[in-house]
């Protein structure tokens, strides 16, 4: 098997539009986290940060990166169109540069740079009722051609990388499987930090969390259901904590919890900052990720590191996330969710074997070895080969 050709120096942009200071996210996390590694482990390449409005310093991770902005800002169908299409690739013309990373699901159609194209999942497929109208229609137009277009994919699961060969048949070597890994700052807590985030969270209760962005693919109706269950069968001063920003169709929730018997046990936090969440996330009872489908399931891994018990969905990649560490249940049937929360809370010791394996499950990712395979993802793009 011959190494990858040594090209002396190569010119990579890479799209930054989500790389946005306390907003990162799940594109974000996954941008920031991977493309700050190779900038630092390639000095001698250039990376082309492509921004669609002013940027954050700590984005420019070393003296190689240069930071390019296009405007107007790209943020619905319309504006994805002319950015992708027109402006950004005009804006790289004089940069000339060897490779484009698109990180967001979307590419460029109108360029001859080769593309890598990080497409985490196919719910708009699956699960068209939780996306507008107008974002349904353009990914499902334009998704079979970004996959085209693209020299190389690179997709977060062997979940999503089967899903989008039985959707979309292209060659397998063409799909490159770069998974995600939780931050250093997702760690154990002492015991006095976890008190000091109950008493600031909590009013010093215990309390199960659930963390990322409010809207329907998170299933949350069917988590106050559970929550209900178990308050039936535990009387207990448990809270029922969910940290993030208020997305897309987040009405019905926020109707529901106006009447929810266990209203003044239920906490929204809004976007909180990274540090915060990971402490938040590190004091928590058990972490319940009920989604209806993930192309991975980062908070998992998130809580696995942190120390924490997980439940989360028998569905999409969230058992090959998981492995064995999680408890599994059903995300249309609260009770199945009800069921895991009473016995982590009822059993001390189950709870904390739960914890140790998730510990060494969160240990199987890191953003080391994902940043590696996607040089080796890029690669393949740019022209690199194996035998």
């Amino acid at each position: 098997m011959r190494p990858w050709p040594n090209f002396t120096f190569m010119r990579i942009a890479v799209n930054a539009i989500f790389l946005q200071k306390d907003q990162l996210e799940g594109y974000g996390h996954y941008v920031n986290e991977i493309i700050s590694r190779l900038v630092k482990q390639h000095p001698e390449h250039e990376f082309l940060l492509v921004f669609d409005r002013p940027y954050d310093l700590s984005f420019i991770y070393a003296p190689n990166v240069t930071p390019v902005v296009v405007t107007p800002a790209a943020r619905h169908p319309l504006s994805f169109t002319y950015w992708y299409q027109v402006k950004a690739p005009a804006a790289l013309r004089k940069h000339q540069p060897d490779l484009w990373v698109q990180p967001y699901g979307f590419c460029s159609l109108t360029t001859r740079i080769p593309q890598v194209l990080v497409l985490h999942d196919l719910s708009f497929l699956h699960y068209p009722g939780f996306f507008t109208w107008y974002h349904r229609w353009y990914y499902r137009v334009f998704t079979k051609r970004f996959i085209r277009k693209a020299a190389q994919v690179v997709t977060v699961s062997e979940f999503s990388k089967k899903d989008i060969l039985e959707q979309y048949p292209v060659g397998e070597q063409k799909i490159s499987v770069v998974p995600n890994a939780a931050a250093d700052r997702f760690r154990p807590l002492p015991w006095q930090e976890k008190q000091q985030v109950k008493v600031a969270y909590s009013g010093a209760k215990e309390y199960f969390l659930c963390t990322g962005s409010i809207h329907p693919r998170k299933n949350l109706l069917n988590l106050l259901k559970a929550f209900s269950q178990f308050k039936k069968w535990q009387h207990s001063n448990m809270k029922l904590i969910i940290a993030g920003r208020l997305a897309w169709q987040h009405d019905e929730l926020t109707e529901k919890l106006k009447t929810y018997k266990h209203r003044n046990d239920v906490v929204l936090t809004g976007y909180l900052p990274d540090e915060a969440l990971a402490q938040l996330t590190a004091a928590a009872y058990a972490v319940v990720y009920p989604s209806w489908f993930e192309g991975f399931g980062l908070p998992v891994i998130e809580a696995m590191q942190a120390g924490v018990p997980v439940i989360t969905s028998h569905t999409s990649a969230l058992p090959e996330t998981g492995g064995d560490a999680a408890l599994y249940a059903d995300p249309a049937n609260p009770e199945s969710i009800a069921k895991h929360m009473l016995a982590l809370y009822r059993d001390e010791t189950f709870r904390t074997r739960q914890i140790e394996l998730g510990i060494q499950q969160a240990a199987k990712f890191s953003w080391t070895d994902s940043a590696r395979r996607f040089w080796e993802a890029m690669m393949k793009a740019r022209g690199g080969k194996r035998e």
